[in-house]
């Protein structure tokens, strides 16, 4: 597409998007205020930030970290660990420690992110079905949203825990904000009294607040995404009511144990950094994501979000066939800072069931906070389009795409 008529659309858009940059804008200043009084309460000292060895026993750096995580999310205690390797392994984590054999989990948001299925179905593998544990699922209405109807008949059967995923995976559906959640969370509370257990990944700081603040029992993540704020090296967090993140603690390390062992050699620097720039971070992200979506809806793509409200940092574009997108995503490769020489194709990524294609030439290795896309090589072709440290970052890497297009 000739550049002119390119930086034109994309003029128009960031000038219609100004009422919701103005909006998110707004958000991020709220949560800094969050997060900088989660410091302040904590006193976090330069010692906070030293690494320790070993058993890791007495570690102050992990236990603030801890806190301050806690703090930050309304819950009341929090679990942060480099031992966590990604979100999945969150997940699981605590799934594992709250779930017991002959238990069943009600997931009311349909299947979960493909690299869960192993976790919940695997044969001989060590997953939940090995250990008895049964899986339900209500899925969502043909619009994306919660059918309330299905869920109240679910709830009337037997079930241990309460599963929502909150970002759209690999569906064609919006993230749910926090307004969404707090209805169906008060909705489920008319019916059951069992934990509430949310997916949180990619939907940190979008809002002003998380949803343990109103009324989930447990939420997990990654640190490489929105709450690492792009610094943080690895690790996760599982956070909510004490109890519960206690018990997902037995899981992570032994029953008896939980986190008063781990250590962390290298220290806590860059995950308090991490988490103290993640408001401004996730902003960038999200500015980006409307951006995208806002500039491809304009040209004649589906994209989501089609409205100018996001409950995560991902933009989704569908295209007609899989060599489109296949070029759509090597032309993020293509301005990425790290790797921008490498050019990506599918491959048989671990955890998925079909072929995946990877942009990400991030500082921190896989880092979707960082400006990544990402897509399973099926029909529909959907691009996923997330992170963007820098707004303008994404704006560059949304000309050399649209430069792309026939």
């Amino acid at each position: 597409m000739n550049d002119i008529k390119n930086n034109d659309i994309i003029d128009k858009a960031i000038e219609e998007l100004q009422p919701a940059f103005k909006h998110y804008e707004e958000i991020a200043l709220f949560n800094q205020e969050k997060v900088l009084n989660a410091f302040r309460q904590a006193k976090v000292a330069l010692r906070h930030f030293a690494g320790t060895t070993g058993y890791g026993y007495d570690d102050i750096g992990r236990d603030t970290l801890g806190k301050v995580f806690a703090s930050t999310f309304g819950a009341e205690a929090a679990i942060v660990s480099p031992q966590l390797v990604n979100g999945t392994h969150a997940i699981a984590t605590a799934l594992y420690g709250l779930l017991r054999p002959n238990d069943t989990v009600l997931s009311i948001t349909g299947a979960p992110y493909d690299t869960l299925s192993e976790v919940i179905s695997g044969n001989g593998n060590g997953s939940l079905k090995d250990f008895n544990i049964g899986f339900e699922k209500v899925d969502l209405s043909d619009n994306g949203l919660f059918d309330y109807e299905k869920i109240k008949e679910a709830l009337s059967k037997a079930h241990s825990l309460i599963f929502i995923q909150r970002s759209r995976g690999y569906n064609w559906r919006n993230a749910f904000g926090i307004d969404e959640l707090k209805k169906v969370i008060d909705f489920i509370r008319k019916f059951s009294d069992k934990p509430i257990v949310i997916d949180n990944c990619y939907g940190e700081f979008t809002d002003k607040k998380e949803p343990t603040e109103v009324g989930a029992n447990l939420i997990m993540g990654s640190l490489i995404k929105n709450p690492g704020g792009g610094l943080a090296p690895t690790g996760g967090y599982i956070a909510g009511d004490a109890s519960l993140v206690e018990k997902a603690s037995f899981r992570l390390t032994v029953p008896g144990i939980g986190c008063e062992v781990g250590s962390c050699e290298q220290g806590y620097r860059m995950y308090y950094q991490g988490l103290f720039v993640a408001p401004h971070v996730t902003l960038q992200a999200v500015k980006s994501a409307l951006l995208f979506a806002k500039v491809f809806n304009s040209i004649g793509y589906k994209a989501l979000p089609a409205e100018d409200r996001c409950g995560d940092i991902i933009c989704s574009v569908e295209f007609d066939c899989a060599q489109k997108l296949i070029d759509f995503v090597q032309s993020v490769q293509e301005c990425s800072p790290v790797d921008s020489f490498v050019t990506p194709y599918p491959w048989d990524m671990p955890g998925y069931d079909s072929k995946v294609i990877m942009a990400a030439g991030t500082f921190v290795q896989g880092a979707s906070i960082e400006l990544s896309a990402d897509s399973p090589i099926k029909a529909p072709y959907i691009a996923y389009i997330q992170g963007g440290l820098t707004f303008e970052h994404s704006l560059i890497a949304l000309k050399n795409c649209l430069s792309r297009l026939p």
